[in-house]
């Protein structure tokens, strides 16, 4: 087993490495504890061994909490699901040119098998789920979420239920219930869904809910995009991340990954500026962040980025904390400049992103506008999902034009303005 024990990220009470998420002793999150102390003496031999493993999140086995994670001879998507993680970090200059920077960097996670950074959380949480005996996946989502787990317990050949906001996006809606799940749409908000869930975790035995009793292990699987980003840019850090943030646990698993890194010797550099992107319509840790608070207002979402409306974020304090301690910020955008940032990503990389990665376009642009980012920085910012998910948020954005299939009618359409 690559993790310890659960620690309390308040009190730092000790726990076995069991099915709980939060300490009895004062009600604080817990996350998995490591001993990596058998690295310090050869790092480069480390560094072979990752590089070495499969083309994807298992050639991390070594920093995710499983028992025996998933090796060559387990290669069927019956014995380990969907294969996550490797997904590109590309160079975007045009974007960097177009906001006024120097060098920006795009790691596009919409490459997963169910088009989101998600395949990767629910990859782990399954798999320490099966190791604890659970039989059924589970899951509260804002759509993402929803996806990946039907597919990856259709994968494992496992029973699943999904429960998300019935007014979620149609195209998310169908991307999970095309996987055979129990699709269960709540009258309400995720943060109502959320709670429905947590108390079911509590009733259903036998039933892994991936981000409530397995959130421990679920939110772990977020690191493995801080240390592909790291290994992509030759075993070093950036000197900024942009990123989304919901419930806040990516925000600063990412961190935590290059920390983790960093203390071993096995990467060069030192933890990035961690500047966090809200939509304005829920934006509990950005307005917390302006305000000058270590914790969370909750507010009742309003926004087109559906995937990040949790308005009562779990790692919201942990998110503010490490924005601080890193010399970042938690920035908002309004629906707008959301829309704007996904075209803005499309039309200069050729990327199309759901409308989480508008939000963290425009705060990329935001930050450049304001001066925040210098020139000479290496900045990466996170795309989580794919723009076809969201569909309705680009609606009405651009033109087109309908002609007759004659050359005089494209001549005649180009003198009214078609771009030729």
């Amino acid at each position: 087993m690559a993790g310890t024990n659960l620690k309390c990220r308040e009190c730092a009470t000790t726990y076995e490495l069991e099915p709980r998420y939060v300490c009895e002793q004062c009600f604080g999150p817990l996350e998995v504890a490591y001993d990596h102390s058998r690295f310090v003496d050869d790092v480069g031999a480390l560094r072979r061994r990752i590089q070495g493993g499969p083309q994807n999140i298992w050639r991390y086995g070594d920093f995710l909490p499983l028992d025996g994670p998933p090796g060559p001879a387990l290669r069927s998507a019956s014995r380990v699901g969907l294969p996550a993680g490797c997904t590109p970090l590309l160079r975007a200059d045009r974007l960097a040119e177009r906001v006024g920077l120097g060098e920006v960097w795009v790691k596009n996670d919409a490459h997963n098998p169910t088009h989101s950074f998600k395949d990767r959380v629910v990859a782990v949480a399954s798999q320490r789920a099966r190791e604890l005996g659970f039989d059924t996946l589970a899951c509260a989502s804002t759509g993402n979420l929803a996806n990946a787990v039907a597919a990856q317990a259709a994968a494992l050949g496992l029973p699943s239920y999904v429960f998300i906001p019935s007014d979620l996006e149609e195209q998310k809606i169908l991307a999970t219930g095309v996987y055979g799940t129990n699709l269960v749409k709540v009258r309400g908000n995720y943060d109502d869904v959320n709670r429905l869930c947590t108390e079911l975790s509590g009733e259903r035995e036998g039933w892994a809910f991936v981000n409530v009793n397995m959130r421990p292990y679920y939110a772990e699987g977020s690191k493995t995009l801080s240390y592909e980003i790291a290994e992509q840019l030759g075993w070093a850090t950036p000197d900024r991340v942009v990123a989304p943030i919901a419930s806040g646990s990516l925000f600063t698993k990412i961190a935590k990954g290059f920390e983790e890194w960093l203390e071993l010797g096995l990467i060069e550099g030192s933890v990035p500026t961690m500047n966090g992107a809200q939509a304005v319509g829920c934006s509990p840790v950005a307005q917390a962040f302006d305000a000058g608070a270590d914790v969370c207002r909750p507010v009742k979402p309003d926004t087109i980025a559906k995937s990040l409306a949790i308005g009562n974020p779990a790692d919201g304090p942990y998110a503010l904390e490490l924005a601080r301690r890193t010399g970042g910020a938690i920035d908002a955008v309004d629906d707008d400049e959301i829309r704007a940032g996904i075209r803005l990503l499309a039309e200069t990389t050729g990327i199309f992103t759901e409308t989480a990665g508008g939000v963290t376009t425009a705060t990329l642009a935001k930050l450049a506008a304001r001066g925040d980012i210098g020139a000479d920085e290496k900045v990466v910012i996170v795309i989580t999902g794919d723009g076809l998910k969201t569909l309705d948020a680009v609606r009405d954005t651009f033109e087109s034009y309908e002609i007759e299939p004659r050359l005089e009618a494209f001549e005649a359409a180009v003198e009214q303005g078609v771009h030729v």
